[in-house]
C-alpha cells in the first residue's frame, strides 16, 4: 500500500473510531433517536470512503500486478466480489 494511502486510511477510520464512540455516547445518554440516525448514517459515508480509497489502491497496485502475472482470472473474480459486495449494501 503506498504510504499516503495508507496514512489517509489510518486517519480516516481513527475518525470513523471517534464517531462511533460518540454513537455509542449518545444512545448511553438517550439522545434524540433522529440525531443517532444521523451521526450512524455519518459513520457509514466515512467507511464508505475507507472501502474506496483501499477498492482504488487494490486496482491501481494488486489488479494490475496480477493482470502482469497472467493471473487475470484471479484479478477479475477478486473484482466482481466487490462489486457483488458493494450491491448488497
Amino acid at each position: 500500500m503506498k504510504a499516503a494511502t495508507k496514512k489517509q486510511v489510518q486517519n480516516r477510520l481513527r475518525r470513523v473510531e471517534g464517531q462511533v464512540r460518540g454513537l455509542l455516547k449518545m444512545v448511553d445518554e438517550e439522545q434524540y433517536c433522529v440525531d443517532i440516525i444521523t451521526q450512524s448514517s455519518a459513520v457509514r459515508s466515512a467507511l464508505s470512503a475507507v472501502e474506496d480509497l483501499m477498492l482504488e489502491n487494490h486496482l491501481s497496485e494488486h489488479v494490475i500486478h496480477q493482470m502482469k502475472q497472467g493471473q487475470e482470472k484471479k484479478a477479475i473474480s477478486e473484482i466482481i466480489s466487490i462489486f457483488n459486495k458493494a450491491k448488497k449494501k
